[in-house]
């Protein structure tokens, strides 16, 4: 088994040039902070590893695994031609209140609805990443560009503060032939902050998940069931 350990001053030096753009829109804090860079990490992975490695799996720390996470590299080969990045739908109605604008203005839309016909948009909290598909895609690369970013962000009236995860959700809207849709059971969200902030009505849409859960993840501090 080999470890190799990255430095972060030495990863944000590298990422800022490409993800400083992007970061107004989808940081907490009201510029372009050179240490948030990291939180975009994900997204030019495909720029900072080796060429030698193709395939990444990306993880938060708040997860509690129930199988073998050998079992979800698995899933790379299933990812459909054109894709890039494997994710799960996010569990909460976070990206419905974040699309409001562009919501009422398409009364139609699935941009922000529940699963499953809906886009509710994704979490980053376990993420798939073929390094190698992402340097082929042209498309991809060209939706990294300052005025791409700057386009949908004003299509979307998007503005964030999820970091990778606001970046993957807009483009997912625009272009969901570039991810593979990773079953709940692999990334199942434990969050129920919306459920008491508006959105009681429709959150179980949101939240609800079928079959047996591989990975919890403890997001916004909630506590992962014992075994």
């Amino acid at each position: 088994c080999q470890v190799i350990v990255h430095d972060v001053n030495e990863l944000t030096e590298k990422l800022f040039p490409i993800v400083e753009a992007m970061q107004k829109h989808f940081s907490a804090g009201s510029g372009t902070y050179y240490s948030d860079s990291i939180f975009f990490l994900s997204i030019a992975m495909h720029h900072i590893m080796p060429k030698e490695i193709t395939r990444i799996i990306q993880v938060d720390l708040d997860l509690k695994y129930k199988t073998n996470i050998r079992d979800l590299f698995d899933e790379f080969d299933n990812f459909p031609e054109g894709a890039v990045i494997g994710i799960a739908r996010e569990m909460q109605p976070v990206y419905r209140h974040t699309f409001w604008q562009y919501r009422r203005e398409n009364p139609q839309t699935k941009v922000g609805e529940p699963p499953p016909d809906g886009l509710p948009g994704f979490n980053s909290g376990v993420l798939l990443l073929n390094l190698e598909a992402m340097r082929q895609s042209k498309l991809y690369n060209q939706l990294l560009e300052p005025t791409m970013v700057q386009k949908l962000t004003e299509k979307y009236h998007f503005k964030g503060h999820l970091g990778d995860q606001d970046f993957f959700t807009m483009v997912g809207m625009e272009h969901p032939e570039l991810f593979h849709v990773l079953d709940c059971t692999w990334n199942r969200q434990l969050c129920t902050w919306w459920r008491d902030h508006g959105y009681s009505d429709v959150f179980d849409q949101y939240f609800q998940c079928e079959g047996e859960v591989r990975i919890y993840h403890g997001n916004c501090n909630t506590p992962i069931p014992e075994d």
